[in-house]
């Protein structure tokens, strides 16, 4: 008998509640997956594991033996990618939690010439904009956006998260340009209703001051994506970050408005459970993606506030509003 594979199929077990999810997970038939408990009970002449119909329990012997074969297999598995690393080798599955419209906008280039360096590697990938426990998970690492929570959790910064007031020409041209955080109050806003980090809407003048742009908002959604789509349509003004709505102002399709007031710039880190033992397919990808976006990440070329005056068709003054 297998002493590890029969570890592991107990373990599945218990973890997947019946020997059938356990046998799925192995490639094994569900006799073949019994077969290998059964082995282990007749060994240590005890029983393990309660079976009835409906499901599986574990007797008090059970239990802790379930706890010591936790933390062989995890022994056995740290061993294992302690020695890969060793020789230089990239490979198993690599799972990663990512924001949706960053990961959907930014990541899947960038993974695809990670996974063209690493043909040993698979990735999986799930995005999200809620934060999940990356242990509970199963996830290796996690790209988080904004301020973080005070965690256990080792973090390391990718690329500046800057912030940016925008709104179409055609909007522009219909209602005027916005040009004091007062007249942004009086303006159809576009919200991000699922914003983690406070300050949003938040602007600093030259001497200091902070402006926080507050009020009713004309529409919110809690996908960044389509306020994108909505500010390009002109609906009206939105403030989000330049990984979303830089290239749209780089290539002219938005204006970024009040360029005399700084914005708040936040942080695009990855986040991973520890520092120590790290497998390598983790800091490799870490690496790659502080390569691939860097202190100027590629959104943000060209995507600089700038002053716009976009013709109007009556008046000089500029007016807000909807």
């Amino acid at each position: 008998m297998d002493r590890l594979t029969a570890l592991g199929v107990f373990v599945a077990a218990v973890e997947e509640g019946s020997l059938a999810a356990a046998a799925r997970r192995f490639g094994l038939s569900a006799a073949m997956a019994g077969k290998y408990v059964s082995a282990v009970e007749s060994e240590l002449s005890a029983r393990l594991l309660q079976r009835t119909t409906r499901r599986l329990s574990l007797t008090d012997i059970g239990a802790r033996y379930y706890e010591r074969c936790k933390q062989i297999l995890h022994a056995w598995d740290e061993a294992n990618r302690e020695a890969s690393d060793a020789q230089g080798t990239t490979r198993g599955v690599l799972r990663i939690a990512a924001p949706v419209t960053f990961g959907a906008m930014h990541l899947g280039k960038v993974l695809a010439r990670y996974l063209e360096a690493h043909p040993h590697v698979n990735v999986e990938v799930s995005l999200s904009d809620r934060y999940v426990d990356l242990l509970e998970a199963g996830v290796d690492v996690a790209i988080r956006i904004g301020r973080l929570p005070d965690s256990g959790l080792v973090a390391r910064r990718l690329a500046p998260c800057r912030m940016v007031i925008c709104a179409s020409p055609a909007y522009l041209e219909r209602h005027g340009t916005p040009r004091t955080p007062r007249d942004l109050r009086q303006a159809p806003r576009l919200t991000f209703s699922e914003a983690v980090s406070v300050g949003d809407w938040t602007l600093v003048d030259a001497k200091g001051r902070t402006h926080v742009i507050d009020g009713p908002c004309r529409m919110a959604a809690n996908n960044t994506q389509m306020l994108l789509d909505a500010a390009l349509a002109g609906a009206g003004i939105v403030y989000g970050p330049t990984f979303v709505f830089g290239e749209q102002i780089a290539e002219g399709h938005l204006v970024a408005l009040l360029p005399e007031y700084r914005t708040t710039e936040l942080a695009i880190q990855a986040v991973y459970p520890s520092a120590r033992h790290m497998p390598l397919k983790v800091r490799s990808l870490i690496d790659h993606l502080v390569a691939a976006f860097g202190d100027e990440p590629p959104w943000d070329r060209g995507a600089r506030p700038r002053k716009a005056a976009p013709k109007r068709s009556r008046g000089s003054a500029a007016r807000v509003g909807s």
